[in-house]
């Protein structure tokens, strides 16, 4: 396995950049979507729950299918490279469209939402889908796909860091007492930086694992192969909690802080720059600070657990980090509105834990697509990259529907002082029931069959094969 070869830096980190580009969005989607469209839109808890729900539920049925699709495109560039040059622009400018809200009437503003969100998601998996499957062929050595799979994430919580630090700030300033409008201008700027740092991977990536040679593509035998490849379908139950034990807690951040929280008085050193002192945090600083601290940890778990991973291996590692963030967030289910050095230093623990868990679930997944091809001899990474995306939008959309089903259940409403049961609900999806779902993940992680030395043992058999194609390619052209 050592002789195979290493990723130049310089790659590793323009594809990063693709990543960054993705998770302004999905950021977005994790940690704003649900308060914009209850507090800035002007819709109901169970009218945007449904929507995301159902939505993100039928969107991921397309997964698969982009998958399928990007396995089957021939063209210069490669299989999956292309679609980031192709659809960078439209995922852009419907980004402005879904954070625009229009002067319509209820049933109006309800079919844009579907509309222009539907739209987003779909080409969200179009881009996202074939700049995901890239990891699976970039190098087929699965220690870089390890440091290649944490620099993905560490620019994806770079833009965690920046959609968190800034949109709801950046919102308010442009906007000039018009929340819709500083809305909209926000995502115009963040739909340009997009499509940069998009055509930074594409020009600066190379895909170099390509499917046998003597493979012939059969839609059904695909879905054969991925249905009874045991590995990916424990991680695709096992990503299903985890986004959902993210999910709940991501969807009710932003409302929990609004009306549990509240505004604070905090007492901070003097010689701090504009917050030092004795001040009222609002709503926009103490969110900010919290989800901004939170991603900062989380890139740190990034940028260490590749050392943890290769010590310990990347099963025990996961559920070693996972069971501290699922304790970290269980313990908010005791904490008062006062105690903010305690929220912040929790949320800080839960995230330098839980933030490298997606990163290892991502190059376990390139682990599972060398799988299918060492038992099958067939080979389609962008399928079992596509069918795992799709487990993540059902989490997040089964997840946003249930915070706020559960949020309308308990009698919130939007803008209001809530009542204690509303706040007791708030509480409980920021901890008890996240925590719940990430124990149900982690004891279904604990049957992934591929440890590392089965790993290494697929990794060389593989290359032999390879090599050994080459050398039969190669001999006609000899003789």
């Amino acid at each position: 396995m050592n002789s195979q070869p290493t990723l130049p830096l310089r790659e590793k980190l323009a594809y990063g950049f693709g990543d960054l580009a993705s998770v302004l969005y999905w950021q977005t989607f994790m940690v704003y979507l649900t308060y914009f469209y209850t507090d800035v839109f002007g819709i109901t808890a169970v009218a945007a729950g449904t929507m995301l729900g159902l939505s993100r539920s039928f969107d991921a049925f397309f997964d698969p299918v982009m998958g399928m699709v990007a396995d089957r495109t021939q063209t210069r560039w490669g299989k999956f490279r292309p679609y980031l040059l192709w659809f960078c622009v439209p995922f852009a400018v419907v980004g402005v469209l879904t954070f625009t809200v229009p002067n319509f009437s209820m049933s109006g503003k309800l079919i844009w939402a579907w509309v222009t969100y539907n739209a987003l998601m779909l080409l969200y998996t179009a881009i996202n889908i074939p700049y995901t499957a890239m990891l699976g062929v970039l190098t087929p050595n699965p220690a870089e796909r390890t440091k290649l799979s944490s620099i993905k994430f560490v620019f994806a919580f770079a833009a965690g860091m920046i959609v968190s630090a800034t949109v709801l700030p950046m919102s308010k300033a442009l906007g000039g007492g018009d929340p819709a409008r500083g809305w909209q201008l926000s995502f115009v700027i963040i739909g340009i930086a997009a499509i940069a740092f998009f055509l930074i991977t594409f020009f600066n990536t190379r895909e170099r694992v390509q499917p046998p040679k003597e493979q012939r593509s059969s839609i059904w035998r695909d879905l054969g192969d991925l249905f009874t490849n045991v590995p990916w379908l424990i991680l695709l139950a096992t990503t299903i909690t985890f986004v959902l034990f993210i999910a709940v807690r991501s969807s009710v951040t932003v409302h929990y802080f609004k009306y549990f929280i509240g505004t604070q008085t905090v007492t901070l050193p003097s010689w701090l720059p504009k917050i030092g002192g004795t001040q009222e945090w609002h709503l926009e600083g103490l969110v900010s600070v919290f989800n901004t601290t939170g991603q900062f940890a989380s890139l740190a778990g990034v940028i260490l657990v590749p050392f943890f991973a290769n010590a310990v291996g990347r099963k025990t590692a996961f559920v070693t980090l996972f069971v501290i963030a699922i304790g970290s967030t269980a313990a908010f289910s005791l904490l008062q509105p006062n105690q903010l050095l305690a929220v912040f230093g929790l949320n800080m623990l839960g995230s330098i834990t839980g933030g490298p868990l997606s990163a290892l679930l991502w190059a376990m997944y390139a682990d599972t697509a060398d799988y299918a091809e060492w038992k099958n001899g067939r080979r389609a990474t962008g399928l079992v990259f596509s069918a795992s995306i799709f487990s993540q939008k059902q989490g997040w959309g089964i997840g946003a529907a249930l915070a706020l089903f559960l949020m309308q259940s308990v009698g919130f409403v939007a803008n209001v002082a809530q009542t204690p049961e509303s706040l007791h609900g708030l509480v409980q999806l920021m901890s008890v029931i996240p925590a719940a779902l990430g124990v149900v993940s982690v004891i279904i992680l604990l049957f992934y069959p591929l440890n590392e030395a089965k790993v290494a043992e697929i990794g060389a058999t593989l290359q032999s094969r390879r090599a050994n194609a080459a050398t039969t390619d190669a001999a006609p052209s000899a003789a």
